[in-house]
């Protein structure tokens, strides 16, 4: 009875948050945390756990493409994650490998024409995982309509050692200025694959740290982040919803606070030159949401009044 009951609030509360999301996020990363803790809280052995949420994994796959994300980075083995015992870490190889396969051969991922790749330090995993990384890659390399990244001994200090060595490396051999070190530049020497911005992280499992994943693909602190309490494999199309909420919210602030600097502006030129006023409105109005734009253009007519007085 009350499992039934707690079934249909749960539906319920689902459409409410599908009804309050306007849009979706381009690029989803999850970190996958509490596998280990969901098994012993169920008395099972950790590749219990790493099993259980391999299953929440491809219902995620589901959820993303259904709401409209384009692109999801899991945070599947970090670089620290060597550092466990064999009777951990083995039976994890053997379940990567086996997915990576699985999905490579799945008629849902040609169907929807999902990319699979695999981002992070790959030449320190086994052989038998490097193989199932290079079948996945090459059977998808083609597609473009989802792409999904899993990161693999990754750790995020390390990809921009990495990176900023690569760069030196080019300039004293000749092969780049200095004048052209940009942002291009190392997103180039990041990742095996490109990667594009981050605009939502995602930690279930209770801890409210994102752990060295993805430090200059979340921009900064431009990327929104949502902690939640479940553990992986508990981790539901309502905690998704949840998480999208959270980033609307921080889009909706963000474009606020960019609307409000450039009124500021454009207040700030109009006191000292009308038409150098109006060369930065035009400029700040390409950059802006429509409503921020109107707001810029509203502030300028008023200076523009107040000056001919």
């Amino acid at each position: 009875m009350f499992g039934w009951v707690r079934q249909g609030f749960r539906r319920a509360y689902e459409r409410v948050l599908s009804r309050e999301i306007s849009g979706a996020p381009t690029h989803v990363a999850i970190i996958q945390d509490g596998n280990r803790r969901y098994a012993r809280k169920h008395g099972d052995d950790a590749p219990d756990g790493h099993r259980a949420g391999a299953q929440t994994t491809e219902n995620v796959l589901t959820w993303c493409e259904e709401i409209g994300i384009e692109e999801l980075t899991l945070y599947t083995f970090s670089t620290e994650n060597f550092d466990r015992p064999p009777h951990e870490r083995e039976p994890l190889f053997d379940l990567v490998e086996n997915k990576l396969y699985e999905f490579a051969d799945s008629d849902r991922v040609h169907d929807r024409e999902v990319a699979v790749r695999a981002i992070g330090e790959v030449h320190m995993l086994p052989d038998r995982v490097r193989e199932a990384i290079d079948y996945a890659e090459s059977r998808t390399a083609d597609y473009d309509g989802f792409t999904l990244n899993v990161a693999l001994a990754y750790g995020g200090r390390a990809e921009l050692l990495g990176a900023a060595r690569d760069v030196c490396r080019a300039v004293e051999s000749g092969d780049l200025s200095v004048d052209d070190v940009d942002v291009s530049a190392v997103d180039r020497r990041l990742s095996r694959k490109p990667v594009r911005d981050v605009d939502l992280i995602i930690r279930p499992g209770g801890d409210e740290r994102t752990s060295n994943f993805l430090p200059w693909h979340a921009n900064g602190n431009e990327a929104a982040v949502y902690f939640c309490a479940p553990y992986w494999p508990e981790f539901s199309r309502v905690d998704l919803l949840r998480g999208i909420r959270t980033y609307e919210s921080r889009e909706r602030s963000w474009q606020r606070t960019r609307t409000e600097r450039a009124v500021t502006l454009v207040r700030a030129v109009a006191e000292v030159e009308l038409a150098d006023a109006r060369a930065v409105a035009g400029r700040l109005r390409e950059q802006l949401p429509s409503s921020g734009a109107d707001e810029v253009s509203a502030e300028l007519a008023k200076r523009s009044d107040e000056m001919a007085d």
